[in-house]
């Protein structure tokens, strides 16, 4: 089976029929039992956080990790599984670690942008896609949202609602909301992402930024 290293949300937690989900973690869990040292691990830690049993994932993880530390799959797994208990701080640390041992690891990256986003670091997951598109400059996705949270107001190629948003005045969690009501998402992530730079605690902002990459992600299927 192939192990995954992209981040696209909810971290990467694909939709697999529960039957076949639930067989193939028997299997993985067959072969651990045979083979306790076994790198398969990170797969059977894998489907775990498919099967959305993160805390069997983590446990999994950290296990294997603690006899094959330098295994970046594992703990790439590991930072995903954390990411979606909750974790974020933790996932992050995880994230650094690999990154300190592979400046160049674009799953890394990519991870470390979503988490950084979600703490309302918008410049420091503005660099991480940049080393995303750096390394793969065909990745579409993460050229994308590098343009929405580098996108300024005052371009002559922005949407007139974009432009409204060189006025502070309307630079408010609550007209974010109006936006996120209109279906207007590129614009709401914009506005967000303004006041995160200002104050990367605002958890209105943060929420509505989250909602605005949800929104984002159903419109294009």
């Amino acid at each position: 089976m192939q192990l995954t290293t992209e981040t696209a949300g909810p971290y990467n937690r694909r939709a697999v029929p529960s039957d076949d989900l639930a067989a193939q973690i028997r299997r993985a869990e067959e072969r651990i039992a045979r083979d306790p040292k076994s790198l398969a691990f990170a797969q059977l830690a894998d489907l775990y956080r498919k099967a959305g049993r993160t805390a069997d994932a983590i446990a999994a993880c950290r296990q294997g990790l603690a006899r094959y530390p330098q295994y970046a799959t594992a703990r790439l797994i590991l930072a995903k599984a954390l990411a979606a208990d909750g974790a974020v701080a933790e996932a992050l640390s995880e994230v650094e670690t690999i990154l300190a041992a592979t400046p160049a690891e674009a799953g890394a990256h990519r991870l470390a942008a979503d988490l950084e986003r979600q703490r309302g670091r918008i410049d420091a997951a503005a660099r991480h896609l940049e080393a995303v598109v750096k390394v793969d400059p065909g990745d579409r996705d993460a050229r994308s949202l590098l343009g929405l949270l580098r996108a300024d107001p005052a371009a002559s190629d922005a949407s007139a609602l974009l432009r409204v948003l060189r006025d502070d005045t309307f630079v408010t969690a609550s007209f974010g909301a109006v936006c996120l009501d209109q279906g207007a998402t590129e614009e709401a992530a914009v506005l967000f992402t303004r006041l995160l730079r200002t104050d990367p605690e605002h958890r209105g902002a943060r929420e509505g930024l989250e909602a605005a990459m949800r929104g984002r992600s159903r419109r294009k299927g």
